[in-house]
């Protein structure tokens, strides 16, 4: 049996920065296609642009797979095509690093798969960049906002 490979395209959106927020999340995998969105209260665009990330590995229920993601982050996909997370995680995000809990979050959760990270322009020709962007700025746009516990606490 093949080991499948995973295509997650991810996309946040912050109305204001900080503000209220969403992410969107598309995740393929042969013939099978799932659509995942959240909003939150009070948040930044770079904090719904990892939590995307986070939320679409967390939806794989196989462990070991290749994921292929893309995203317009260049913050995101920085981070980790070029190590800057090893060293932020080595030194435990000194000198104020932001985001740390999503950082560790993103960084266990990175063990359990093979991970590649692409950049998309954004806001360009991809349709399905388009679509995770429809469905964050709806996530952000939505009523019934939950809370980034972590960011407001840090920034009351």
């Amino acid at each position: 049996m093949a080991i499948p490979v995973v295509t997650m395209y991810t996309d946040g959106s912050s109305r204001g920065n900080p503000g209220p927020g969403g992410y969107g999340v598309i995740l393929m995998a042969g013939n099978h296609r799932k659509e995942y969105s959240e909003g939150f209260r009070y948040t930044t665009n770079n904090r719904m642009e990892l939590l995307a990330v986070i939320k679409g590995l967390e939806a794989l229920k196989m462990e070991g797979i290749t994921v292929n993601i893309y995203s317009d982050s260049q913050y995101v996909v920085n981070a980790i095509e070029k190590g800057w997370l090893n060293g932020w995680m080595k030194n435990n995000f000194a000198g104020g690093k932001k985001n740390p809990d999503l950082w560790k979050r993103y960084y266990a959760l990175s063990k359990k798969f093979s991970v590649k990270m692409h950049w998309v322009k954004g806001h360009s020709t991809n349709p399905f960049n388009n679509r995770c962007d429809e469905l964050a700025t709806a996530a952000a746009d939505s009523k019934n906002l939950q809370a980034d516990i972590f960011f407001e606490s840090e920034n009351k």
